[in-house]
């Protein structure tokens, strides 16, 4: 079920802001100034990956701070039975109610084939969801994710892991995109057989591992996924600003290391410009 967790969490990363200015080419930025007695640190992560490696300057960064927010609280008890709860589409929707006889059968035969399940045991699933178990197929390699690795080292260090937002505040993002939209890109996904998804997410991969966050944000141009691209608010936007408070408040109770997708970075309602709107320092940190 984590594996399946991290799948979701994928989804929110691949729809990116547009960027108004550039930025270094760095996932990790100093937070200071506005009066704050120590540094916090904001980290763009990637949820799933070959190579998960923390770099020698994240691991500094977290020894330098003294707790881990990340999106969710991974290590909550509770979560998996939470993620259960939001999974399923409101009003009794189903996506057999959403696609044609011919596009629930190609769907179907697709999952079969990749996932070895039947579309029935998901009918009820956000569609948007079922598309992301595809994504243990876009890896050719076993998976790692960058939060496991972070979750690792706080771990060691005895230092809290908590989460920005809820699960339930997470996936209620997935009701504000309509169904028959999702059900449109679960049914492109499968008549390409994912040729098309593969290469998106390898080119993530690619200017992800460079850092490059600029080549990052531009990939939201791509329209070709119909159910996030007019859905950024969402998805993307909507949550920044309602984390800017929260990073204020911790940080200022103590130095605190934040990893959040790196598409919650850049442009300008990203974090790291609605954080200087606020006052604070945000400083590149290069190696």
């Amino acid at each position: 079920m984590k594996t399946i967790i991290y799948f979701l969490l994928l989804c929110i990363t691949i729809s990116l802001q547009a960027q108004d200015q550039k930025l270094e080419n760095t996932l990790l930025w100093k937070i200071s100034g506005n009066d704050l007695k120590q540094p916090s640190y904001l980290y763009g992560t990637i949820h799933i990956t070959c190579d998960a490696t923390l770099s020698p300057k994240i691991i500094k960064a977290l020894d330098e701070t003294s707790q881990l927010y990340l999106e969710l609280d991974m290590d909550d008890p509770n979560m998996q039975m939470d993620m259960m709860k939001g999974i399923m589409m409101k009003d009794g929707i189903t996506i057999k109610s959403l696609l044609s006889e011919e596009e629930y059968n190609l769907v179907n035969s697709f999952i079969k084939e990749e996932l070895g399940m039947s579309l029935d045991m998901m009918n009820t699933m956000k569609p948007f969801l079922v598309g992301s178990m595809f994504y243990m197929k876009m890896l050719d390699c076993p998976m790692q994710s960058f939060e496991e690795e972070l979750m690792k080292v706080s771990k060691a260090q005895d230092e809290e892991i908590y989460g920005l937002e809820t699960v339930d505040e997470q996936l209620a993002v997935f009701d504000a995109i309509p169904y028959k939209l999702q059900a449109k890109d679960l049914v492109r996904s499968a008549k390409d057989k994912l040729t098309y998804d593969k290469e998106y997410f390898q080119k993530m991969l690619d200017l992800y591992s460079k850092e490059d966050l600029n080549a990052l944000m531009l990939m939201m141009d791509d329209d070709t996924f119909e159910s996030t691209a007019n859905f950024n608010d969402e998805l993307v936007v909507k949550r920044n600003k309602n984390w800017i408070s929260k990073i204020e408040r911790i940080s200022k109770e103590e130095p605190t290391f934040f990893g959040v997708g790196a598409g919650h970075l850049g442009g300008k309602e990203g974090v790291i410009i609605l954080l200087r709107q606020e006052g604070y320092k945000l400083t590149p940190i290069l190696n």
